[in-house]
């Protein structure tokens, strides 16, 4: 039975299946890309602002440093270890099953959170009063067009990310040569809900412990603002956990890899300075749309009109890159026995049936919470998945491509610091979700056979 076959085995062997190679260099890129832009600069711009101010830039910096020391572990695991499952994968084989399971459970867990919160974004963007359905209706179609295959995901990237260039380089260019945005109150109330009660004012104040005002440097600021931004820029991993579905992976997923950081980190430094240039930090603070906000001044409101829709597309983009991600760790994971076997089930060389999953999981969330600030959550699970991907690195022999120790050791260390550094909120509940990942690993370890049906 060949990979495009339907079914819950391909050729990889008895009762192991496997995914097509479809994807070249470009089409990679582009997967990275578009699973990058608009996380960070439609979501995480306005709390980083607020923690770092006028230092914001610094912090985009610090957080591309991160993400290049994590891509480089990343892709010289991808590139010895070739298949579905990004560090999961890795873990399970250079860590044991039990950090595997761990690495699959905190990018899981992470990213399916940040799915909700991208189909949430497309909602509150395109029709704000009626925000959650939209949603809704933005998921199904994603959903749709991505369980097509991999190819087609590729080619629907290229789209959004045309859409949302136009929409960015609009922000930039009224940002330097249009005129002044119209003001809005700085306000943290304008993107976290104000508390109404005892309890929620508790966990408001938790959100808000050692955030700092952005009229002067704190380096606790920069390095908060650095962790929420990271947000932004772990879209390189979609490529590591399609390395599956990647043509010459040896050679295509590092390059891809690297490629995508590098013109992210370009394109949030261009859009952040431009967005200082002209607003301030007040202003990116001071509302949930902040790049409309940056267009507002110019007459007739097409400008907004145009950075709404490609708020939208970017957002619908990041949203299939995580999608499918997301359902390639859960493929994997299911093939090794942690989770339900039907979960690997292909179909045209695609795992619809984890796909589907992940849908219906974020359907759920979008209908019962207000994920706006899963940013700081998704961000600790995320860097304890890239810290597991470092220790995976460290494994790998001299002709394996192992990176330098003082890319391990540095690599290792920021996403520490900048974990322990996000709101306290965020820090707290990605601890316990973390502990309830160690807990069913070690079940499911002592529990399952790997890589067989009746594990299930």
């Amino acid at each position: 039975m060949s990979p495009a076959d339907d079914g819950p085995a391909a050729d990889g062997g008895p009762g192991r299946p496997v995914l097509a190679r479809r994807l070249g260099l470009r089409d990679a890129v582009l997967l990275g890309l578009g699973s990058m832009v608009g996380a960070g600069i439609f979501a995480a711009v306005s709390p980083a602002a607020l923690a770092a101010g006028r230092w914001l830039p610094l912090a985009v910096v610090l957080a591309g440093a991160v993400a290049w020391l994590n891509a480089t572990s990343s892709g010289r695991l991808a590139a010895v270890h070739p298949e579905a499952g990004g560090t999961y994968a890795y873990a399970t084989a250079r860590l044991g099953r039990r950090r595997g399971h761990l690495a699959g459970w905190a990018f899981v867990v992470g990213k399916t959170a940040s799915c909700a919160a991208m189909a949430s974004t497309i909602g509150a963007y395109a029709l704000p009063g009626h925000a959650r359905w939209t949603a809704l209706g933005a998921l199904l179609v994603v959903v749709l067009l991505g369980t097509g295959g991999i190819r087609r995901g590729a080619r629907l990237t290229r789209v959004t990310l045309a859409v949302a260039g136009v929409a960015l380089l609009l922000v930039v260019v009224t940002a330097w040569f249009g005129p002044a945005p119209v003001a809005a109150e700085a306000s943290w109330g304008a993107i976290v809900f104000e508390p109404p009660g005892w309890f929620t004012e508790t966990v408001w104040r938790l959100r808000m412990w050692g955030l700092r005002p952005f009229d002067s440097f704190s380096g606790y600021g920069v390095l908060q603002a650095a962790g929420l931004m990271f947000f932004a820029f772990a879209g390189y991993a979609r490529v590591a956990t399609l390395g599956e579905e990647v043509r010459e992976p040896r050679r295509t997923i590092p390059r891809a890899i690297g490629l995508a950081l590098a013109l992210t980190v370009a394109l949030y430094l261009v859009v952040v300075l431009s967005a200082l240039h002209a607003a301030g930090p007040g202003g990116l603070v001071g509302r949930a749309d902040p790049l409309v906000g940056l267009v507002s001044g110019l007459p007739g409101g097409w400008a907004e009109t145009v950075v709404r829709v490609g708020a939208v597309a970017a957002s619908a983009g990041a949203l299939l890159g995580l999608l499918l991600g997301v359902s390639r760790v859960l493929f994997a994971m299911a093939r090794d026995g942690h989770l339900t076997w039907r979960l690997t089930h292909v179909r045209h060389g695609v795992p619809d049936y984890a796909e589907w999953f992940v849908a219906a999981v974020v359907a759920l969330l979008v209908l019962v919470a207000d994920l706006r600030e899963v940013i700081g959550f998704s961000s600790v699970t995320v860097l304890t998945y890239y810290a597991l991907t470092h220790l995976a690195a460290w494994r790998l022999g001299p002709g394996e491509g192992r990176p330098a120790t003082v890319v391990l050791l540095l690599g290792l260390t920021g996403c520490a610091v900048l974990a322990l550094t996000l709101p306290v909120l965020s820090v707290l509940v990605g601890v316990v979700v973390l502990g309830v990942g160690v807990v069913t690993g070690w079940v499911t370890s002592r529990r399952v056979t790997p890589s067989t049906p009746s594990a299930a």
